[in-house]
């Protein structure tokens, strides 16, 4: 098999645990796509005091529901960009080097996309959960075997959100 073929399986691969891993499950609710939290109130700020057992506040869930929907975005955004560049490499004759590092490059920017969504979490275990994502898909991009590793690593990545992802 060709680095090439290789690349496109591996692609494929991806975008099918992808479309099956992001779908929603019905039992979470999503803020609207393009909707953002409201900014909760300063005397709400200076009030509130964080119980390790309370839920979280409408605000916070609110957000961490965008933030967790913009991350699943991305995801499939950059895995469709990744199948894409896939296909095109065939036809521009890329050489498996030059596709490695393409997908490398697009790892590499799929991984700065999610950690700037890590940024608007107001969560803490979301934060954390889409910062070792980011950090996840960054090793990606510093792979040996890119593609070796979207087949092994990268399609586990949309289930793990699926499961803790949520308000």
């Amino acid at each position: 098999m060709t680095g090439t073929t290789a690349i496109r399986t591996a692609a494929l691969v991806t975008l099918t645990t992808l479309a099956a891993a992001c779908q929603s499950t019905g039992e979470e609710s999503a803020a609207p796509a393009g909707a953002t939290a409201p900014a909760p109130s300063a005397s709400a700020v200076a009030t509130a005091t964080p119980a390790a057992t309370a839920a979280p506040s409408p605000a916070t869930a609110a957000n961490t529901a965008a933030v967790c929907a913009s991350v699943d975005k991305l995801i499939i955004a950059g895995s469709r960009e990744i199948a894409d560049d896939s296909a095109a490499a065939s036809r521009r004759e890329l050489t498996p080097e030059q596709v490695n590092a393409e997908l490398k490059a697009n790892l590499a920017d799929l991984a700065d996309d999610v950690r700037g969504q890590a940024a608007r979490a107001r969560d803490p275990e979301i934060k954390a959960l889409i910062t070792d994502t980011a950090d996840r898909i960054d090793a990606g991009a510093r792979s040996a075997a890119p593609a070796k590793w979207l087949t092994s690593t990268f399609v586990g990545i949309p289930r793990r959100l699926t499961e803790e992802c949520r308000a």
